[in-house]
């Protein structure tokens, strides 16, 4: 009898905790104002969304704690159009920081870990000029989008910087720094990223 109680209680609340979190992700959800959202839509705690109207965002979307994504609209007197697009089915881990201020896309079926760095900009150039202005006030620069196609895989700690397209179906190894293309189905490693293998596919082989 109170075995049957117990686990009815048990039952109960874990009832209530799971309908309290669907309503809370329900409402974060709403009070984030994005151009466009798919369904099943997950965002973990201590998040921070600078100009959620610039971003488009899929089906089946799960990213976990201290997310950091910003599409910058203006910084000091510059004005940008910036576009952040992600997919369907996209499974983001913990500390993950995405800034824009051009375009990036991640396409669907992505798995990203822990503490990746993902930036279309630079802050300025390599000139003497900018050379004499404090890093924080340079104006901002992108050579160009990044562009993560389907099913890519990218490792924990690693950074993608601008101008950057990376392959279907790739894998970017922990801790690379991608300055360049990786193409379709291979492996990068390395500081900067290097093709390590290419995955054949049963066909090919």
């Amino acid at each position: 009898m109170l075995s049957t109680l117990k686990d009815r209680i048990i039952e109960r609340l874990f009832f209530l905790l799971e309908n309290y979190r669907k309503k809370k992700i329900y409402a974060d959800k709403k009070a984030i104002q994005f151009k466009s959202i798919g369904e099943n839509f997950f965002i973990g705690k201590d998040y921070r969304i600078g100009n959620p109207q610039f971003m488009q965002i899929g089906n089946n979307f799960s990213v976990l704690d201290r997310l950091r994504i910003e599409a910058i609209e203006k910084f000091q007197n510059e004005v940008f159009s910036p576009k952040i697009i992600i997919g369907n089915n996209v499974n983001i881990n913990n500390d993950v920081h995405i800034g824009c201020i051009n375009r990036i896309e991640i396409g669907d079926n992505c798995l990203l870990a822990s503490r990746i760095y993902i930036s279309d900009h630079n802050h300025g150039s390599f000139s003497k000029e900018d050379l004499k202005i404090a890093p924080n006030k340079r104006p901002l620069i992108s050579k160009g989008p990044v562009i993560i196609k389907n099913n890519v895989w990218i490792g924990e700690g690693v950074a993608i910087l601008p101008n950057v397209t990376i392959g279907e179906n790739s894998i970017i190894a922990s801790n690379a720094v991608v300055t360049k293309d990786i193409p379709a189905n291979c492996v990068a490693a390395g500081v900067p990223a290097k093709i390590i293998k290419r995955i054949v596919s049963d066909e090919q082989s």
